[in-house]
């Protein structure tokens, strides 16, 4: 196997994640921009305040964008599995 074959299956994977990632990440940065500008405007200091609803958005982002991370993560096993003979030799 060369380096430069497993540079790249290194980047795809990489790159996977983080689209995978996405979804949560931006939706949880979101309601905590939200939130802490609720929790200025109103000088509400309670950290476990926005606890809640981060859990709640996440759960919801997982339900709507679940079906397309699995099948990312399904197709790049897929190819992964059909690659490994030309990996080797």
């Amino acid at each position: 196997m060369s380096p430069d074959t497993v540079i790249d299956l290194s980047q795809q994977t990489l790159y996977l994640i983080a689209l995978i990632a996405a979804p949560m990440l931006l939706s949880a940065l979101a309601i905590g921009l939200i939130i802490g500008m609720f929790q200025a405007a109103t000088s509400i200091n309670e950290q476990t305040l926005s606890f809640i609803p981060k859990l709640m958005v996440l759960l919801l982002s997982i339900l709507i964008a679940g079906p397309w991370m699995l099948e990312l993560l399904l197709s790049f096993t897929r190819r992964l599995y059909l690659g490994i003979p030309g990996l080797i030799g």
